[in-house]
This record gives C-alpha cells, structure tokens and sequence, in this order.
C-alpha cells in the first residue's frame, strides 16, 4: 500500500527525443507505452513534446532553448511533472527542475513508483525498496539542505520515501540493511528450490511482457486462484504451482514479474533471487500478448532482460496469448514463428494443445542414455520410469538394456548405469542413486 495517498491525479507532460538510430514512429510507440505507466501510477498525460536531436544535452538533456519552450507549454497546461523517456542523469535532473519550475522525472522513476504501490509481501518491498535507494542516492549528491524535498517518482509514494529526509550515509546503512535482509530471504528460497529439485518435479516459468496475461494463464492450467488484474507490473512475487502434463507427467509452473522495454537495471539486481525461478527453469513458456500493437518488439524486449539475468540458453516455448481480441493476428504470428502456439486463457481455447506443446518442448530438452540396469534393481528401474520416458527396454544377458529420454539432472542421478555397463554389480549399482 502506498505511504500517500493522494485525492487528485497529477498531470504530466510527456518528453521524448529522437536520436540515431532510433525513428520518430519508435519514439512515438515507446511514449505511447510510456503513457500507459504513467496512467498506471496514478497521473495523467496532459501534453507531449517530441525533439529531433542528433545527440542529447549532456546538461539538460533537451537543450536549454528547448527547456524554456517546455517551461511556457507547463505554465499553459498547468503541468505538476514532467516525465521524461530516457534516463537522466542527476546533473541534468537538477538542472531541469531549476528551469522548468517543477519536477522533473524519467521513465526509471515512474517503473519504481509502479512496483512501490504494487509490493505486498516482506521480499517485494524490500527489493523496491533497495531499487529505489541506489537509484536515488546518486541524486542526493551536491544538494545539501534541499534535501528534504527531493522529489521521488510521480505521487512521490512507495517504500523508502521516509528516506529522503535523511542524509546519505543513513541511506548507505539502509542499503545494507536490506541487502543482508535479501540475503537471509534468498537462503529460504534457494532451500525451498533444492527441496523441489529432490521431488524430481521439473519447472517451467511463464515470461513475458508486462499485462501478457501470465498470471490468467497460470490460474486457467492450475486453478491457482491468483488476482488478476489489468494493469502493468500486477505481479511482483512469483507464484508457482503444480500443473499435470498429457499423460501424467507433473511439473512446477511459476509466474513472476513481468518485463518492459528499458526496465530499470537496479530492479533487475534488486529482483536478482526473485527471477532466479526463471533461471533454474527447464522450459520458459514465454507469454506474448497477440493483440498488442508490436508483439515481436515486445518479445526482443522481455529476450534483453533475459539475457541480463543469464537466462538467454533456456528453451522458450512462444505462446501468443489473447488470441480470442484478434484472432487473425494470432494466426499471423504463429505462422512466421514455426514451433509457436497460440491460446486465450481467458476463454480456454487452445490450452491442450499449449499443454501438448509444453509436453513435448520438455522431451526435446531432455537427451536420450542407454542404461544398463541389473535384474535384481527393480528400484532403479522404477524409478527411471518416473524420472523420464523410457523408449526401449530389453534383456542384455545379465542386466536389462534400457534406453530413456532423461532430463540433465537425471542423467546425472543415474549415471552409474551408462552403459556399457552390465558388468556393475549391486552395490556398484547402488553407488549411482
């Protein structure tokens, strides 16, 4: 719950530049987006101003020519903030505040407002709140007595606000404190991580792009029974739960935050044991919004932070969601991503055959061994078939020949019966459990 709850909307003035190699028609959809976020964290936009430059002021971002025609257009409209696209540095921060007369923010302040208000267990705000200190202490430099009204992001809301009352090396312990809280948090769930690793339940994790609709998908496979609501960055804390596969088979799904093109790289760290259920998943579902204006620059986006958080190699399944508000879209998009499947987890059609193409992503990921398993091992060979597929099973003169399609860690559980091994004896078999 925000700290401040304010009874008015604040009206903001949106700024984008256009630099190379970026187009006018790219800066126009990332405001657009950025329209969105500022809707979400409780403002509304007022005007916009659109600038060509060929590199930014390293001083004011837009130049100070430009700043003084963004002042007049505020004074006009009656402006509370503006919002700019880019992040600015502290310098030109506090330069624009000085000659615009108001607040000046950045599309990094209004991501950490929205996760401040949406935080809700004892890890989320922490980790927001961190964000928000690193992201925040660089600004306090230089500013001595005028401090106390630093302004914090739009509503200036969220954990951590208390902290602009206090001078920087409170916030460097403050730091440290959550630092070390995290730290103590991450051991429970790197604990809770190895007891379901030891249950031989693989996992998968939906990604996607914030509002994709992971978290409606995530109750239509599991009757998980999350709040679902429309609006970005709904889901801050992952939510995993059991899903049971065609023919049986039992895995972990998990749903965690979803991304944004130019999310904050202090989210990205403070979310650090937050999104390793996304690294330590063996299949990413990768939930796209079919509908939206520009999916496919959607996907490269969530693909970036991905990459960030060391999660690029793991197999993705593309699922293009919504497909109910524009099913040509749908078929458009499937069609020129072969291996892709589109679904409505709201109306339910084509989840069994997401639920198939999950099934059989898996398979693909695992690698066919050959085994030998001695006769007297029935254990084993019960075992293997819980484990994985087994493809082939046949008498070896002394121990059973058997082929099977396993996962990395399975391999790796029964790797003293790769054959050729039928000479191993029991307790040599044993070794291998």
């Amino acid at each position: 719950m925000s700290l401040i709850e304010r009874s008015f909307r604040e009206r903001i003035v949106l700024v984008g530049v256009v630099t190379w190699p970026r187009t006018l028609a790219e800066v126009e959809a990332s405001l657009d987006e950025l329209r969105l976020l500022v809707d979400t964290a409780g403002a509304d936009e007022v005007a916009r101003v659109v600038q060509a430059r060929e590199t930014p002021d390293p001083a004011t971002y837009i130049g100070r020519g430009k700043a003084a025609e963004l002042h007049r257009l505020c004074e006009e409209v009656d402006a509370d903030t503006v919002v700019f696209d880019e992040e600015l540095t502290p310098a030109q921060q506090r330069n624009l505040e000085h000659l615009l007369g108001r607040s000046a923010i950045d599309r990094t302040a209004v991501i950490m407002d929205i996760f401040a208000q949406n935080a809700r267990t004892q890890e989320g705000r922490a980790q927001v709140e961190l964000a928000l200190l690193r992201y925040r202490l660089p600004r306090l430099r230089g500013r001595g007595g005028g401090l106390s009204q630093q302004a914090g992001g739009i509503g200036t809301r969220g954990p951590g606000e208390t902290q602009l009352e206090v001078d920087r090396r409170r916030i460097a312990r403050r730091i440290q404190h959550l630092e070390a809280e995290l730290r103590t948090l991450e051991a429970t769930r790197r604990t809770q991580r190895r007891a379901r690793r030891r249950a031989a339940l693989r996992s998968l994790s939906l990604v996607g792009y914030t509002n994709a609709g992971k978290s409606t998908l995530l109750n239509a496979l599991t009757d998980a029974g999350v709040l679902v609501e429309n609006r970005l960055f709904a889901t801050l804390d992952p939510r995993t739960r059991r899903l049971e596969l065609p023919g049986g088979e039992a895995v972990l799904c998990s749903d965690t935050v979803g991304f944004v093109r130019k999310l904050p790289h202090q989210l990205v760290q403070a979310f650090h044991s937050t999104l390793e259920v996304v690294t330590d998943a063996d299949l990413l579902v990768h939930v796209v919004d079919a509908s939206a204006p520009d999916p496919d620059a959607q996907v490269a986006a969530v693909r970036a932070v991905l990459a960030e958080i060391g999660a690029a190699s793991i197999p993705e399944l593309l699922v293009y969601n919504k497909a109910d508000l524009d099913p040509a879209a749908a078929r458009r998009l499937v069609r020129a991503h072969p291996g892709s499947v589109a679904c409505s987890a709201r109306s339910g059609a084509g989840l069994p055959a997401l639920l198939e193409a999950v099934a059989a992503a898996l398979r693909a990921a695992d690698r066919t061994v050959d085994l030998a398993v001695p006769y007297e091992r029935g254990d084993v060979l019960a075992a293997l078939h819980r484990a994985g597929e087994v493809l082939e099973q046949r008498d070896a003169g002394g121990s059973l020949h058997v082929r099977a399609r396993l996962d990395e860690a399975s391999r790796r559980r029964f790797a003293a019966f790769s054959a050729p091994a039928a000479s191993l004896g029991v307790d040599g078999a044993r070794s291998g459990e």
